[in-house]
């Protein structure tokens, strides 16, 4: 199996898969044979995935790419609606939040800090009414829980209880969301 290593400061060893190549990231002082052990004993899992991007890349062959200016129309529509969900959601939940920004974002639908600010992908904007309301939970949530617990997800099925319905059209559709908004990750599909 063929792989690129990067070494760096990091204390771990991982491996990430992009565009259908294998990266390994690895401590400095690593040795060769150590990091070729790890990738040996990870192939199975190597494969298994690299086999799901190849099915992806079959799935989204027929995706096309969003412009600048549309992704600028999503942008303007989400600051828009996006605080009016936080606002309504936030009331129900007894939370407050802080400043809220609208990105368009290559692996996240959304995002909260620990002093409360809010983040969210543009891109919701493409997904069913229903799938912005659960991640706009979900973020709210952490508000509460800072956490992905058992009593973090009871947080939001008690004001959104369709929401591993919703969770799971986002884990099914949302690649070929994303790859709408980035050329390059469009690019490595073809």
């Amino acid at each position: 199996m063929t792989y690129t290593i990067i070494k760096s400061e990091r204390k771990t060893i991982a491996i990430q898969l992009r565009d259908g190549k294998v990266i390994v990231r690895a401590p400095k002082r690593m040795s060769e044979a150590k990091i070729a052990k790890f990738v040996t004993d990870h192939e199975s899992w190597i494969n298994k995935k690299l086999n799901i991007m190849l099915e992806q890349k079959k799935k989204f062959s027929d995706v096309q790419p969003l412009s600048k200016e549309e992704l600028r129309s999503l942008a303007e529509e989400a600051k828009a609606v996006i605080p009016r969900r936080v606002e309504h959601y936030a009331s129900l939940l007894g939370v407050t939040y802080g400043k809220i920004t609208i990105r368009n974002q290559r692996t996240r639908w959304g995002s909260c800090s620990s002093n409360g600010n809010l983040n969210f992908n543009c891109l919701l904007m493409l997904t069913p009414p229903s799938v912005l309301d659960c991640i706009v939970v979900h973020e709210l949530c952490h508000r509460k829980e800072m956490n992905h617990s058992k009593k973090f997800y009871a947080e939001i099925l008690k004001v959104f209880p369709d929401y591993y319905e919703w969770h799971t059209w986002l884990k099914e559709n949302g690649e070929g969301l994303m790859i709408r908004s980035f050329p390059e990750s469009f690019e490595a599909i073809k």
